[in-house]
């Protein structure tokens, strides 16, 4: 796929995703935090297109050389999020550039969405140190943490980079220790199944009766009632991250009609509950941005 259409469908994602109305315990088009709000954004999800493109760009020389070491796929998240902290002083979109970036330069050397899959588990197998390098370095500038203190490569300690030459240690080989706890990690060493088998299946299903806001407030829906939020239980525990997916799994499941006022009124009392106590589904509105791009790419190819 050109890479300029894959640079504008990753944009569509990003501002898709944060403009959902009403997607419970997120920032939307009318809830902000008192930290981040709205617009922040939708102007990160602006600002990746350029990185998004030289991202596919760079991913046609594997159509060349056949080595996916080539993608630099850690170089580019690094890249997205440098130049979302030119724009806004927060950690809006860590998590979706991690995963918008490996489906970009899939794509690109793709014919379809199967292939897209497998390529990312590709992309991912051949990954390199200098690519958890570049990871480390946009996790500390995003200020983001959970992705590696548990592990025996903190990337807040302050020979983490060393320690990462030391051993020898890739970008797929640290996601895989944090695979246990962050589902991010895990949809990168997994060839994205909760994006392509729960998020993008059910998003196509839902677009068939229902418009693209109301199909992806149920999309994140869908994902949260079926896996619970890493960001929750890393704040909260496992316990408060199942409770909160059994709420969801027991809105959307207790309802045949997502047009009603009554699932809309459930719905936005789910997301007053949820913001009252902070508890921000974060990694479920990432995997939703992903979703929405296989959604889109799928509609273009």
């Amino acid at each position: 796929m050109d890479q300029d259409k894959i640079a504008k469908i990753a944009q569509i994602a990003s501002v898709l995703e944060v403009s959902a109305y009403p997607k419970p315990g997120n920032v939307h088009r009318t809830r902000d935090f008192h930290d981040m709000v709205f617009e922040d954004f939708l102007i990160s999800g602006i600002v990746i297109g350029d990185i998004i493109k030289s991202a596919a760009i760079n991913g046609l020389k594997i159509n060349d050389s056949k080595s996916y070491c080539d993608a630099n796929i850690g170089e580019y998240i690094l890249n997205g999020v440098k130049e979302t902290d030119n724009w806004i002083k927060n950690n809006t979109n860590l998590g979706i550039v991690m995963m918008l970036v490996p489906i970009a330069i899939s794509a690109v050397i793709s014919n379809n969405m199967a292939e897209i899959q497998e390529n990312i588990g590709n992309l991912m197998d051949n990954t390199s140190v200098k690519d958890a390098m570049d990871l480390y370095d946009a996790i500390n500038i995003a200020d983001a943490g959970g992705m590696g203190e548990q592990s025996d490569f903190d990337v807040n300690s302050q020979n983490a980079k060393e320690e990462l030459l030391e051993n020898n240690q890739t970008m797929f080989d640290v996601l895989a220790i944090s695979s246990e706890w962050d589902s991010l990690a895990y949809e990168l060493t997994n060839k994205m199944p909760i994006s392509f088998d729960l998020g993008f299946t059910n998003l196509k299903d839902f677009r068939n009766s229902y418009s693209i806001n109301l199909s992806t407030v149920l999309t994140f829906l869908t994902i949260l009632s079926n896996v619970p939020d890493t960001l929750i239980s890393r704040k909260y525990g496992d316990e408060k991250a199942e409770e909160v997916s059994e709420m969801a799994s027991e809105l959307i499941g207790g309802y045949n009609n997502y047009e009603s006022d009554e699932f809309l009124n459930d719905l936005k009392s789910f997301d007053d509950y949820l913001f009252e106590n902070k508890l921000n589904p974060g990694t479920t509105a990432d995997l939703t941005a992903s979703s929405l791009m296989l959604y889109y790419l799928d509609l273009k190819f």
